[in-house]
């Protein structure tokens, strides 16, 4: 799951909570509250609030906010971190507590966590605030060398009930992202996963039980993984929609494949290329391969698009580079071979 905040896919948030989000909710009140046992920080952070949905934005900030992902990285960070406060404030000699508060008790001590963390701590602090909340398991779309192959549940995330409504969170992957080119995670907030609307979440979310996805009618699981991968800078880019739809494309030598992008951002130049690596300098492109420059796109209102020569040889993947940025991931078979 290193890749698990890299890949985002969300690009609208439900119009009924997104006008006017940041002036409604004092994100800033509870940035500074210490991690304390799970009842009395959900006490300090719904203290100030009276509404379900300011109640729950609280909760999910702070979370966001205060623990990072767990990684080869993290425990310099982490050690940093419980220098602020003593570890056994937050531990209790009782009687044995549930499951999720006694993750939700380790994470706040460590502050760090993986998915299953974030979400029981998500959870505990719902539940002591009154909240009702459920912890969902599933399939996300974190790795570049899935596309095609059978999955199994590799996530977990949210869902909160808010004024007899259901909605879909995932803590992790608002909390950051990982680099490209190691394994250090960057504490960077996302609010597309907060109360992200159903048609947007199953797109890089696919739970187990098909009633979480909250949708009437939901999309199988070969429709889901057939889409390509949408990294964090698909979000930023501000993509309203984008061409091919398909992430598994089956093509031959010679064939002209259009790559099309929707964008509200201004300024927009779209690159192909099957290579790329990263250095301290940006991206760097193999020049031995296929690469279409910016020169050859082509403008058309909000549509950028270029064409992709699909060369001879073994085929992989295809890289979108959006200003200067990988946006989307499509791998390319050839029609000789079987796709699974």
């Amino acid at each position: 799951m290193k890749l698990l905040a890299f890949l985002f896919i969300i690009f609208f948030t439900n119009s009924s909570f997104s006008q006017g989000r940041k002036n409604i909710f004092g994100d800033w009140a509870i940035q500074s509250i210490r991690p304390t046992p799970p009842q009395e920080l959900a006490k300090k952070l719904t203290a100030s609030y009276s509404t379900e949905l300011e109640k729950t934005r609280a909760i999910f900030k702070w979370i966001t906010e205060n623990i990072s992902y767990r990684s080869k990285v993290s425990p310099a960070r982490r050690d940093a971190k419980m220098k602020q406060f003593r570890p056994d404030e937050i531990e209790d000699s009782g009687p044995l507590k549930p499951l999720s508060e006694r993750v939700a008790e380790n994470v706040l001590r460590d502050r760090v966590a993986v998915c299953d963390g974030y979400a029981r701590l998500f959870k505990t602090l719902c539940d002591f605030s009154g909240i009702q909340s459920e912890i969902i398991t599933g399939y996300a779309r974190t790795g570049f060398s899935k596309v095609g192959d059978r999955f199994k549940s590799n996530h977990t995330w949210n869902a909160v009930r808010i004024d007899s409504s259901w909605y879909l969170l995932d803590a992790t992957w608002a909390s950051g992202y990982f680099t490209y080119s190691s394994d250090e995670f960057v504490q960077h907030y996302n609010d597309y996963y907060f109360l992200t609307p159903p048609v947007n979440f199953i797109k890089d979310h696919f739970p187990e039980d098909i009633r979480w996805t909250l949708l009437t009618d939901p999309p199988t699981f070969k429709e889901f993984e057939r889409a390509p991968f949408k990294t964090h800078a698909f979000v930023k880019s501000k993509i309203l929609s984008y061409k091919p739809l398909k992430g598994l494309i089956e093509v031959t030598a010679g064939d002209s494949l259009l790559i099309e992008i929707e964008t509200t951002n201004t300024d927009k130049y779209l690159v192909a290329s099957p290579s790329v690596s990263f250095d301290s300098s940006g991206l760097l492109f193999d020049t031995t391969t296929t690469v279409i420059p910016a020169s050859s796109n082509k403008i058309v209102g909000n549509k950028i698009s270029c064409i992709y020569p699909v060369p001879p040889g073994k085929l992989g993947w295809l890289h979108i580079i959006l200003n200067d940025e990988v946006v989307l991931l499509y791998k390319l078979k050839n029609k000789k071979d079987q796709i699974d």
